[in-house]
């Protein structure tokens, strides 16, 4: 009996090849593993099989692509994941490796993160390892010069879509934000870091380290203007309410407390 093969969800970082990690690096030299990558259309490329073609590293010759659509419906997501499970299962059955290619990382707001939910739901002894990467705001940050956190500081990374109430709140809370596919909400959020006072404390990249890269630091100027879905905005918040430390954390501030207690 011919045993199934392993399924590795291979980080490449946000988009520059020199980012890829050794050990990604290794298992898509291998002529032995099957090539697997998402597109969001039939009509598209795979971005993530972008940067390994980049990096120079050859297409073997087997190689499929998977459909991950955008879309916000939920039955239509379910189908395609299970379309895209069954199709990884088939190609596990054979006894041949799969990898997955993802851009940034693999465990982070990643297509990875369905498919291998869906395909343990179809093979509890589905063998999976996911090899880590440099996120978008990793590099982001780094590219920008500016620190995600320092010392005590706390970090909410959350997709844009929870909307302008959902990000204003947690203003109140976090001393950097990290607002992912800002796309859809772009003006709305300029708005709100205009009226916070945080539009000099924020920063907008797009497609970071690629070649087509975009770095935005007077970010008033986006508004009104399209923007790549692989988008994010870095903000700091530096006038942010803070209790006093206590062993090393801080103390909740009043704001969190009466929070609390009106929830309660």
């Amino acid at each position: 009996m011919t045993r199934a093969g392993t399924l590795f969800g291979i980080s490449l970082g946000p988009g520059d090849p020199g980012l890829i990690t050794r050990r990604a690096w290794a298992l898509l030299e291998r002529r032995d593993a099957i090539w697997t990558y998402p597109v969001r259309s039939l009509r598209k490329d795979s971005y993530a099989l972008d940067i390994a073609l980049r990096a120079g590293l050859p297409l073997p010759e087997r190689h499929q692509s998977l459909l991950f659509p955008m879309t916000h419906d939920a039955e239509k997501l379910a189908r395609h994941w299970l379309k895209a499970a069954e199709t990884v299962r088939e190609l596990l059955a054979s006894g041949q490796d799969v990898l997955f290619l993802v851009e940034g990382d693999a465990s982070t707001y990643a297509s990875f993160c369905y498919l291998a939910r869906v395909l343990r739901e179809l093979d509890g002894d589905a063998r999976i390892e996911i090899v880590p990467g440099v996120t978008s705001f990793n590099a982001a940050c780094a590219r920008l010069q500016v620190p995600l956190s320092e010392q005590d500081d706390t970090i909410a990374i959350v997709p844009a879509a929870y909307g302008i109430a959902a990000v204003e709140k947690m203003l109140d809370h976090f001393d950097t934000l990290v607002l992912m596919k800002v796309k859809p909400l772009l003006d709305d959020l300029i708005s709100l870091l205009e009226r916070r006072g945080l539009l000099a404390h924020s920063r907008f990249i797009e497609k970071a380290g690629s070649p087509l890269e975009r770095v935005v630091t007077d970010v008033a100027q986006l508004k009104g203007t399209p923007v790549n879905y692989l988008s994010l905005l870095l903000v700091k918040n530096p006038g942010r309410e803070r209790g006093e430390l206590q062993r090393g954390c801080r103390k909740k501030t009043s704001t969190e407390i009466e929070e609390e207690e009106t929830q309660t």
